[in-house]
């Protein structure tokens, strides 16, 4: 398991681009581009090059660091590391959380080689290297230079990313001419293609995965039908579901619901003051699905798809159980066993369910 916080070198180096950045004229302008989307706007308000960094730096999600998308909303040094500065840490913390599910339902999985689409700043290299000693090969592909500069800067400062190999260029032309590896990651990059680019991509993931692949998005509901669309595809193809899903049956939620969950990371005092936020805290949702060439061996038998209510009475919590069906579940604090155990489940953690009355 790997903390969903910033590795302490990590965090240093990041932290260390903001000298001489303007905190304060950054924070006014990205309250002003959150008040225009709130307003209905979108990023035809960035009209200068200013208004592009509080832009990456509050609203943009970490999906535009796949394609031509980033290339126009960050334009050089500035604005990718105002992106990074508050984007990274709850990018991470979202990786890191899958890669925890992963390894729970896969725990003997030592990948050797990584890829990392639409790469951004490193991220989920970055956390993949946390959770897997193994990886020795770390392949990154984005076509934002200004990102990618970022990315090898921060690598040189950490020993384990430092022989990252970066290259420049559209995802879907990379992935062509591009080896195989053990693990291949797209975190919060394909919500930028339209549908058919979509599924070509989600192919070549696949085509290039020799053991297990895991992508990230937002946990919004189009998110999650962005993920529930690879998932049904690539299950189609042959994968198995190593995690969050339990089954590899349809998703059993019906809209407006829909399957995310959500991971609490630190802010730094730094990160408070760049997003004008006063909690020392923020909670990250994002949906996920990890796909692997062979059944995992430890897939749980149920997920927690809510936060679970700890009452007088007993403990309830929302799950996804290996049937493919999804219901409410109560714990009487009668049942003193489970309900001890029930009462320290939380929001996406695979379970061993009670059994059915």
């Amino acid at each position: 398991m790997i903390s969903p916080d910033l590795p302490a070198a990590l965090k240093a180096a990041l932290e260390a681009k903001l000298q001489g950045q303007s905190r304060r004229d950054a924070a006014q302008r990205a309250a002003r581009i959150s008040a225009a989307y709130r307003g209905g706007g979108n990023s035809g308000t960035i009209t200068t090059d200013a208004d592009a960094i509080a832009y990456a730096t509050v609203r943009m999600p970490a999906a535009y660091r796949a394609g031509e998308t980033s290339a126009t909303a960050i334009k050089g040094a500035a604005d990718a590391q105002a992106y990074a500065l508050v984007r990274m840490p709850a990018t991470y913390a979202a990786v890191a959380a899958s890669l925890n599910a992963l390894m729970q339902a896969s725990p003997e999985f030592a990948p050797v080689s990584l890829l990392d689409i639409g790469a951004g700043p490193g991220t989920a290299s970055f956390a993949a290297a946390d959770a897997f000693s193994s990886l020795t090969s770390f392949d990154a592909f984005d076509s934002n230079p200004a990102l990618r500069t970022l990315a090898l800067a921060l690598a040189d400062d950490t020993m384990r990313v430092r022989d990252l190999d970066y290259a420049l260029g559209p995802a879907r032309v990379l992935l062509d001419r591009a080896a195989s590896a053990d693990l291949v990651i797209a975190s919060y990059m394909i919500g930028e293609l339209s549908d058919t680019e979509r599924s070509h991509l989600v192919d070549a993931l696949w085509a290039r995965t020799d053991d297990t692949l895991l992508i990230v998005e937002p946990g919004t509901p189009a998110g999650y039908q962005r993920i529930i669309a690879a998932r049904d595809r690539l299950i189609a193809a042959g994968a198995h579901v190593a995690a969050p899903c339990p089954h590899a049956a349809v998703c059993p939620l019906i809209a407006p619901d829909w399957c995310h969950f959500a991971q609490r990371l630190a802010r730094s005092r730094a990160h408070r003051e760049l997003k004008g936020a006063d909690v020392p805290f923020e909670d990250e949702k994002f949906s996920y699905i990890a796909l692997t060439r062979q059944p995992v061996p430890h897939r749980p038998a149920a997920r927690i798809l809510a936060p679970p209510a700890v009452t007088k009475i007993g403990a309830m919590a929302k799950l996804c159980r290996a049937d493919g069906t999804a219901a409410a579940v109560a714990i009487s604090r009668r049942d003193k066993a489970a309900f001890a155990t029930a009462r320290r489940w939380d929001w996406g953690d695979g379970v061993e369910p009670p059994p059915r009355p």
